[in-house]
């Protein structure tokens, strides 16, 4: 199980650097790869610093994998922490001591740089079901109650809701959670923060973007904080229509990956966009 999950850390942290190290197609992300955060440290530790984003919600960034990110919002009665990065001591206690109201994890999808050992210190949790395929790899020895979302449920946080849209390719089971009021969404690694690992394929990719490109337009929804946030790198409504025309030109033909030698976990085949990867594999990644 252990060499597993290093092996899973070493290829991500293959894919970022070669994405980070790709030259101009590198270059095109917004503000780079260097992290440009606007918004004021309220906590600093040895595993993590929380961000405030407005009154009632922070993020969290962990320092293993590439900037690995969770989310605190707040709501009247009780608060959601979306994520539990890779390996954050006490996160339970550092959540609790910037909101006073009981807090519930939820995650966008069952990987261990999301679903790291903090998960142990929650009695339950809440993921898409479509991920329980990763629980055995990566969530195998977590003690508590696992439940299961449903696409479109209301998360009731007092005076405040979160909507959960199931965005698959990523992973089986991803998942984003919007805040219509607030007009921006959580959305893990659902579109990549500039470097997706699509596990499935293209035609997934394309329909979570066709999703949530109506969705973002009906909703006035500005930008998703994505799951290796660096201030300077939200997923907007144009990265997400960069993506859908990368995804149907992949899969009409128009659009031609190249083939990594060395690719990691069977993804071999990567294929650029505007300031953005796509990691696939070449077999099953296409259709």
């Amino acid at each position: 199980m252990k060499k597993v999950i290093l092996s899973f850390f070493a290829m991500l942290a293959t894919l970022v650097l070669s994405a980070q190290n790709s030259g101009t197609e590198g270059q095109r992300l917004r503000g780079g790869f260097q992290p440009g955060y606007q918004e004021e440290i309220i906590y600093e530790g040895p595993d993590v610093i929380f961000r405030q984003i407005d009154e009632h919600t922070w993020v969290g960034n962990g320092k293993v994998m590439a900037n690995e990110s969770v989310y605190l919002i707040e709501g009247a009665d009780k608060a959601v922490l979306i994520d539990a990065g890779t390996s954050i001591k006490n996160l339970k206690k550092i959540v609790e001591g910037i909101t006073s109201k009981p807090v519930s994890l939820y995650i966008t999808h069952v990987h261990p740089d999301h679903t790291g050992s903090a998960v142990n210190d929650f009695p339950e949790l809440w993921i898409n079901a479509a991920d329980v395929v990763n629980v055995p790899m990566f969530m195998k020895d977590y003690p508590g109650k696992i439940n299961y979302l449903t696409d479109g449920e209301i998360i009731e946080l007092g005076e405040r809701q979160l909507e959960v849209v199931f965005t698959p390719g990523h992973t089986p089971g991803s998942t984003t959670y919007f805040d219509k009021a607030n007009r921006y969404g959580f959305s893990g690694d659902a579109f990549g923060s500039g470097n997706l690992l699509l596990t499935t394929n293209f035609s997934t990719l394309w329909n979570s973007c066709s999703r949530v490109e109506r969705y973002m337009v009906k909703h006035e929804i500005e930008k998703m904080y994505p799951g290796h946030y660096r201030g300077s790198n939200p997923e907007t409504l144009q990265r997400i229509r960069d993506q859908k025309a990368v995804a149907e030109g992949m899969l009409d033909g128009t659009i031609k990956g190249e083939t990594n030698a060395n690719g990691m976990l069977g993804l071999n085949g990567s294929v650029s966009g505007n300031g953005f990867r796509i990691s696939y594999n070449e077999i099953m990644g296409v259709k």
